[in-house]
């Protein structure tokens, strides 16, 4: 068996269809179909039900999956560990992150990342949806947050402070709240489907209900109302460090809770070999936010 072939299996099972595992590997999608029907030759057995928009794999090809992905991760191992130490990590790295966090932090790490890895390649995907990264076929997934439970790894990174915040033009107009109660009489920014606030009490979360005449489903947009005067946010800090730096946002201090502290993670699904190419991600982005602790 060529790993080339297993890769093919991988891939479409992660894509979906044969011509998305091609688009992965950078093949057309006539080769990614040969690599297959190759491996299957090879095995004397038919491992995916093929059409034209999808595949699905037949029992043989389930029971082989497993094996096919612990076989790449090896070759992807030795391959870094054998390959001379000035050509870096190689191949593709496909991160999804908060399309915010994505932009200012993520983004600006990938230029140093490819300088200092001539062979590897970045697929970054900004989105404010979960994603779920093993059928989308990703590496690794930024997410800021309280996890839920899962079989994927996590590895917290650094901690993730909030502020609560508005313009000075809102504050002038509806004056500074000073508990969480007042917030019931103030217009509060909030994303798309929560209706609650988690404050830190005394080492536990108390959710405060807080709601509003705008909301949204990106960070972004409720960050750029803030700044615009239509009410208060809860916002990371690395996100409003230049707004409340220069006065365009006041941070507001309450007299009793504080917004309860989240962090940020990297996601990955794999507990048993961690690509290199994934660490050098990791590595590079625990610095950047190491630098960021100061803000």
């Amino acid at each position: 068996m060529e790993t080339d072939e297993l890769a093919v299996l991988v891939q479409a099972v992660a894509a979906g269809s044969l011509s998305g595992a091609a688009r992965r590997l950078g093949v057309t999608p006539t080769i990614a179909s040969r690599r297959l029907a190759a491996l299957e030759d090879h095995l004397g057995v038919r491992l995916m039900h093929r059409t034209t928009r999808s595949v699905s794999l037949t029992p043989e090809g389930e029971a082989l999956l497993p094996h096919a992905q612990a076989m790449l991760e090896i070759e992807q191992m030795v391959r870094c560990r054998l390959a001379p130490a000035d050509l870096g990590v190689s191949g593709v790295l496909r991160v999804t992150a908060p399309a915010s966090f994505g932009r200012k932090i993520v983004a600006p790490l990938v230029p140093a990342m490819l300088d200092a890895n001539p062979e590897l390649r970045v697929d970054l995907e900004l989105t404010d949806s979960v994603v779920d990264i093993v059928a989308a076929g990703i590496d690794v997934a930024v997410r800021i947050g309280r996890l839920r439970e899962s079989t994927l790894i996590a590895r917290r990174l650094a901690p993730n402070p909030r502020v609560l915040c508005a313009s000075p033009i809102y504050l002038e107009r509806r004056g500074t709240p000073r508990t969480v109660e007042a917030l019931a009489d103030h217009e509060c920014l909030v994303l798309s489907g929560t209706g609650s606030w988690p404050f830190d009490a005394g080492g536990k979360a108390r959710d405060i209900r807080v709601s509003g005449r705008f909301a949204s489903n990106s960070v972004e947009a409720i960050r750029e109302a803030c700044i615009g005067g239509l009410g208060i946010a809860l916002l990371s800090r690395w996100d409003v460090v230049t707004e409340l730096n220069t006065g365009a946002l006041v941070r507001i201090c309450l007299e009793t809770l504080n917004p309860q502290e989240i962090s940020v993670w990297a996601v990955y699904p794999s507990p048993r070999l961690v690509a290199p190419k994934v660490r050098t991600f990791i590595t590079s982005l625990e610095r950047a936010l190491g630098r960021l602790d100061g803000t």
